[in-house]
């Protein structure tokens, strides 16, 4: 057995090799057998090994999933872990996600999800290690897939914000996706992070608030240089939303109940600030948000006090708060 190769398909994949690279590599089954028996190595799945007979990691089982299922690429979350972005949604029953070209007969073993793909070798990185979905692919269908709409733009925005991709390039990337779900909504969600809307709570009170009622066009993370007393070295601001003609601000706190206190420290000082200069700050949580018809009248009237020779509009809703005889 070249155990020289063996050694670098064990270094090169976290400990896990499969009988397909043992054979390649001049070893037989009874090799494998042996190693077995000494504990030397333990069976993950069907014709996959490891080199160690304790807990495996999370790259371990990721390689384990790819091999039993050679050739294949990270899917899911998984694919967007390995990218290097947030898993806050990651499956907690540690399922691994896979795929494998159309047209496949595979059999999942536990703990592992395959989906299949046309022209998986253009939407895959293969030569990755662990291979992997392309970005672009992976962030629209893990979006295409969150369990709220909220949550698939939150992925979407998550993606430009980190700077690993563009607006651009996933609208291109969503554009030879004809069929995927949500694939309206993720439209429309990259048409407002490309106007910089960057959170999921700055889309929402763009598209539900502003737009839907006809607010003025506000400006989106306005970086501005400030300082409150003279002499105070300049410090970089970042203005969520600015009514510029009208000296107003929206800010939006995107942490449910957004209870640190450096945060709220920061907060305050941003608003002290804003107020020299002679802003009027209107401060938006999620709560004021999910009621997008009571902000709407809210910053209506604040924008008509402040020089806005317009007014509110009701919404598509039945309900809308913006009315006329019930805000005279």
């Amino acid at each position: 057995m070249d155990r020289r190769k063996l050694e670098r398909d064990l270094r090169r994949q976290d400990g896990v090799v499969s009988r397909r690279q043992v054979l390649a590599a001049e070893g037989t089954d009874l090799d494998i057998a042996r190693l077995l028996r000494r504990r030397e190595w333990a069976r993950v799945h069907e014709g996959v090994y490891v080199d160690h007979t304790g807990p495996l990691t999370r790259r371990q089982r990721e390689w384990a999933a790819l091999l039993v299922h050679h050739p294949a690429a990270l899917a899911g979350r998984s694919a967007l872990r390995a990218h290097g972005l947030d898993d806050d949604g990651a499956d907690p029953r540690g399922v691994v996600e896979v795929a494998v070209a159309h047209g496949r007969r595979v059999t999942d073993p536990p703990r592992v999800r395959t989906i299949q793909l046309r022209d998986l070798d253009a939407k895959a990185s293969m030569r990755s290690s662990p291979p992997r979905l392309k970005l672009d692919h992976t962030v629209l269908m893990v979006a295409s897939g969150a369990a709220r709409d909220d949550a698939a733009v939150a992925v979407l925005a998550d993606a430009v914000r980190c700077g690993r991709t563009t607006p651009a390039r996933l609208r291109s990337t969503l554009d030879g996706l004809g069929r995927l779900p949500r694939r309206r909504l993720l439209g429309e969600a990259l048409a407002d992070v490309a106007v910089g809307a960057q959170s999921p709570l700055e889309l929402r009170y763009l598209r539900d608030v502003e737009r839907a009622h006809g607010l003025p066009a506000g400006e989106r993370q306005v970086r501005e240089l400030t300082r409150v007393v003279e002499g105070e070295p300049l410090k970089v601001v970042y203005r969520d939303v600015r009514y510029r003609d009208h000296g107003a601000l929206v800010e939006l706190d995107g942490q449910l109940g957004h209870a640190a206190a450096k945060d709220g420290w920061a907060d305050l000082d941003r608003d002290l600030t804003a107020a020299v200069a002679g802003d009027l700050t209107l401060r938006a949580g999620w709560q004021q948000v999910l009621d997008p018809c009571r902000l709407a009248v809210v910053v209506g009237v604040v924008l008509a006090a402040r020089g806005w020779r317009d007014a509110a509009a009701p919404c598509d809703r039945a309900d809308c708060a913006v009315r006329p005889e019930r805000f005279p």
